[in-house]
């Protein structure tokens, strides 16, 4: 990645892969289990085909996408690892889930007939995954419908069921008593399986937070979203020793003035200049995916600088009083670390009052996305 490569873009990502690789690696230290991957909604933000290549690459077992689109997209860029919609799939497209070898989410008996209709017309398996809703209230079979599911699935010729799954709502809030009664109703449902001979090969239920604090709720896969990408779950639940940020957010100044006392700056005036006040303008905003709030800050020459006066649609402006050197070419960073100072995502969800997921989901995709460092395939990969 060139300083002439970088030098063509308003704002862009780095994103290192090195950093991607690692934490998928060290999140299967730490669990001892596989790790699927989980890169939707573009890979959390940093780019979903370049953070499947590099997850799977590192030794990813499985990649989870929400949304068939984002599978199939993955398809199409050559990812030949086995990949999960952990959301729904409308019943007119399953066939063409199973046609790209897609692993399906079903919860409802009306996805046993509708995958039988589609396996008419189809030349392989159908791979599922049945959720079971424990609490979370979203997605899943209640507890009391999987057993005869799971008889359904089994029944259905060309249906391989490949797994069974439920997701926390409270795991990133360890001492919260929810999480322990969500993983009690799953054990139970899986108790009546392994009865009658139907545990799938691949149980999981543990997203980032639950596998870094509940050893017992691994399994046999853990799902790795927010730490994959360097970033804690929450702050009850930090990150071991390893795990590292992938994602730094750069612009560069196109603008510097110096600006008398009282001269609006930005949209409604709704700031002034006190004094004769060094003004810069960076070449991001809001349609970028950075928020127009008060409280913005970025950095300049290793120094905190105020974002002042209104976010723009691709624009704000910063003031330089306390990098009197600053100049036109200088880097910004939105989010990550120069000389000395950083700005965590996790600063920027406070900012927002948000939280950090939602952050980097947020970078539109008008952000360039440049990627650096190297991952040495693991033997198994399949990319």
């Amino acid at each position: 990645m060139s300083e002439e490569t970088i030098r063509r873009y308003s704002n862009w990502l780095e994103i290192d892969r090195a950093a991607i690789a690692g934490n998928v690696r060290r999140m299967a230290e730490v669990t001892g289990v596989k790790v699927m991957a989980v890169i939707k909604a573009n890979g959390y933000g940093h780019g979903l085909v370049e953070v499947a290549r590099t997850a799977v690459a590192a030794g990813a077992a499985y990649c989870g996408v929400a949304r068939l689109d984002e599978a199939l997209e993955l398809r199409e860029a050559g990812v030949r690892a086995p990949i999960l919609v952990l959301g729904h799939t409308p019943e007119e497209r399953l066939g063409e889930a199973v046609a790209h070898d897609v692993s399906l989410t079903v919860y409802h008996a009306r996805h046993v007939r509708a995958l039988r209709e589609a396996l008419r017309r189809a030349d392989r398996p159908a791979r599922v995954h049945l959720k079971v809703d424990t609490g979370m209230s979203r997605l899943g079979a209640p507890p009391e419908e999987a057993l005869p599911l799971m008889k359904e699935l089994a029944g259905t010729p060309g249906v391989a069921l490949e797994g069974l799954f439920t997701h926390f709502a409270r795991a990133d809030e360890p001492e919260d008593p929810t999480t322990a009664e969500q993983e009690r109703l799953f054990r139970e449902v899986l108790a009546e399986a392994e009865a009658v001979g139907l545990r799938p090969p691949l149980v999981h239920a543990a997203n980032s937070a639950a596998a870094l604090t509940r050893p017992e709720s691994r399994f046999d896969m853990v799902r790795a979203g927010i730490a994959l990408y360097g970033l804690a779950p929450s702050e009850q639940v930090p990150l071991p020793e390893g795990f590292r940020p992938a994602l730094t957010w750069k612009a560069r100044l196109t603008s510097v003035r110096d600006l008398p006392p009282g001269t609006g700056v930005s949209y409604g005036h709704v700031y002034r200049t006190r004094g004769w006040e060094r003004i810069g303008v960076v070449p991001v905003g809001y349609g970028d995916g950075y928020r127009r709030v008060e409280g913005n800050f970025a950095l300049v020459r290793g120094r905190r600088v105020p974002v002042v006066g209104r976010v723009c649609m691709d624009q704000v402006m910063v003031r330089l009083d306390e990098v009197p050197e600053a100049q036109v070419g200088d880097e910004v960073v939105l989010i990550g670390a120069q000389g000395e100072a950083t700005i965590t995502a996790e600063e920027v969800a406070r900012i927002w009052r948000t939280v950090h997921y939602e952050v980097t989901c947020g970078l539109s995709a008008r952000v360039r996305r440049l990627y650096h460092g190297h991952v040495e395939p693991a033997a198994e990969a399949a990319v």
